[in-house]
């Protein structure tokens, strides 16, 4: 029989608190009767916890701000429902922490109380993307703003060992974000990145992937800093509910629109599948000793609960011990 899961959820992280963590926890544990939910929150008068046997709540003395400093978090949160998420996956009572929370903070709790990879320098936020062919895994999406030419080979590797992991994929393709894909295009440290990815034997180095391309499909793994993957993520994202929106305003602007409208619903709802960001809300932190899934800081509870069944997806194939031992041999000191 296999055991069953745990998630512990950070309740108070993101832009929407409560409001959102809350009713997504409880319709997720409603329809998963048999994974338990330990919501972590600072005690609020407001909130209200129907009685189901697979979910409970822990109170917290404070939560962690948004902008909080990682400093002020590290030496005064320790009590915090973020750090207490952390904590109960480090004493193993929880497969799988989940926070909308702020990610600095996160990335400095995780690494502070799960510890990292062995020899591995920075671990990295990473996410599967739509593409027109399926998925590519995109990683760092804002865990390191500034990093050196072997974390971005760190990276490629962390990338490429998931997508051998989760989707079987023995030889993963995988390019370097760059703003061209000529050999003389980029800055020091993305040629410094780009002759260690060429000279790794162990990599299916393609090269260079514009900003274009991303969603192509043409390659398996994209490596980039944090800073640069968190913008083209979030302007993708953007620009995908304008669309969304221009579409639905469209629809309804005349009788003829709407009459194509409803001809057009089933490819609308093959698109919003494909394509919609609150779907694909959710992105794991590859390279620390226990597993974490950061949502995104505005999800609504819609997106969040795509969030908590990303986890329970991760958590059940018991991803983060694979990789683990995946890159004891090609992550070294």
């Amino acid at each position: 029989m296999s055991k069953q899961i745990t998630i512990a959820v950070d309740a108070m992280g993101g832009d929407h608190g409560l409001r959102s963590t809350v009713p997504a926890s409880i319709k997720f544990a409603e329809n998963n009767p048999k994974v338990n939910v330990k919501l972590f929150a600072v005690k609020d008068a407001s909130l209200s916890i129907p009685s189901l046997s697979n979910l409970e709540i822990r109170y917290c003395e404070s939560s962690v701000a948004m902008d909080e400093s990682i400093s002020v978090a590290l030496r005064r949160k320790m009590s915090s429902s973020m750090a207490q998420a952390l904590v109960e996956v480090e004493n193993r009572q929880a497969d799988i922490c989940v926070s909308a929370g702020n990610t600095a903070a996160l990335l400095a709790f995780g690494y502070h109380i799960l510890g990292a990879y062995s020899g591995l320098k920075r671990p990295a936020i990473c996410k599967p993307i739509p593409t027109l062919i399926g998925h590519s895994y995109m990683l760092d999406l804002g865990a390191n703003v500034n990093v050196e030419p072997s974390v971005l080979h760190d990276f490629a590797k962390l990338g490429c060992g998931l997508s051998r992991l989760v989707d079987g994929n023995s030889s993963p393709k995988v390019a370097l974000l760059n703003i061209g894909t000529e050999s003389k295009k980029g800055n020091e440290v993305i040629q410094q990145a780009h002759a260690l990815l060429k000279n790794d034997k162990t990599l299916n180095y393609s090269g260079f992937i514009e900003g274009d391309s991303i969603y192509s499909g043409h390659v398996d793994v994209i490596v980039c800093d944090g800073f640069v993957g968190n913008v083209a993520l979030k302007v993708s994202e953007g620009v995908a509910r304008m669309a969304l929106s221009q579409l639905k305003e469209s629809f309804k602007s005349s009788l003829y629109g709407r009459a194509l409208g409803q001809f057009a619903r089933p490819l609308l709802r093959k698109w919003r599948t494909q394509f919609d960001p609150a779907r694909y809300n959710g992105a794991c932190f590859l390279g620390l000793n226990g597993s974490v899934i950061k949502s995104h800081g505005s999800a609504d509870s819609l997106a969040f609960q795509y969030a908590l069944e990303m986890a329970h997806d991760f958590a059940s194939k018991k991803t983060t011990e694979l990789l683990r031992d995946e890159m004891a041999e090609f992550i070294t000191s």
